[in-house]
This record gives structure tokens, C-alpha cells and sequence, in this order.
């Protein structure tokens, strides 16, 4: 079910420009796992994947989870986001987890932890969500992939 509630809404272009792909629901918990292409292309000088496409691909993998826990009738935009870096990433197969804490009418709180190709934890993040309907008029996407 998880797969068709994510139908409903476009993938954003930043999805496809970090390689998101989408992984596993879990119905009792509500986490999602969501990988991520980590390119060389969104490194910093030194190497190391740039913090500003961590922090988004923590946010990509956290919509989802409150997109599905909302049964794909509201989308959730961001109000907040606050993110730990906790070590460096280097370009690779990078995995992010992600869930609803709390959930109401109109606001979510979720969190989310991304680990690097090695399964290390690399950078944690909680967020507030505004949780809205749909605009009206909306393409849902294609299938969305369940490879694991």
C-alpha cells in the first residue's frame, strides 16, 4: 500500500538528481528506507559529500514516510529541519530511514538517520511538517520502484 499512497504525488526533480529510490515500508513502525546516489558531483573540496545534499536527502526520505503515514491524502511540506552531522560521507550508496513521530490534523513531527555505503550512521535529522491537502490538478507519478 505504502508504493500506491507515494503514486499520488509527483516526485520531486531533486529525487531523480540524487538518485532516490525507494526501498522498504514498514506498516507497523511507519519507517521508510530510501537510498540515495551520493555522486561525486555533490562533494565539497575535500571530498566529502556537501552537508546541504545530506540535509536534503534526509528531508527526501522523510516526506515520503509522512506522505504514506497520511495515506497519500496530504503532502508535507517542511516548516523545520534540524540536522546532525555526526561524521563525513563520501560519495556512494547512501541510505536514509526515516518516520513519523507524531502526527495531527494539520502539523507532523518525524526524524530521520542517513548511513553511508559502509552502514555507518552519519547524520540524524527531525523535522516539522505542515500537513496539507493536495493542490488540485496534480500528475500522479509513475510506479514508484520497489527494488530492494
Amino acid at each position: 500500500m505504502a508504493a500506491e499512497d507515494l503514486r499520488k504525488v509527483p516526485k520531486p526533480k531533486t529525487a531523480a538528481l540524487m538518485g532516490w529510490t525507494f526501498e522498504s515500508h514498514d506498516e507497523d513502525t511507519g519507517e521508510v528506507t530510501i537510498s540515495f546516489d551520493g555522486k561525486e558531483d555533490f562533494t565539497n573540496p575535500v571530498g566529502y559529500i556537501q552537508g546541504g545534499f545530506i540535509a536534503a536527502m534526509l528531508d527526501d526520505a522523510i516526506g515520503p514516510a509522512l506522505i504514506i503515514a497520511a495515506k497519500g491524502e496530504k503532502f508535507s511540506p517542511t516548516i523545520d529541519l534540524h540536522t546532525h552531522f555526526l561524521r563525513p560521507v563520501r560519495p556512494g550508496r547512501i541510505t536514509v530511514k526515516a518516520r513519523p513521530i507524531q502526527m495531527s490534523r494539520n502539523i507532523a513531527f518525524a526524524e530521520a538517520e542517513l548511513f553511508d555505503a559502509r552502514g555507518r550512521l552519519c547524520a540524524r535529522a527531525t523535522s516539522s511538517n505542515s500537513m496539507v491537502a493536495l493542490p488540485a490538478g496534480l500528475t500522479p507519478q509513475q510506479p514508484v520502484s520497489m527494488e530492494t
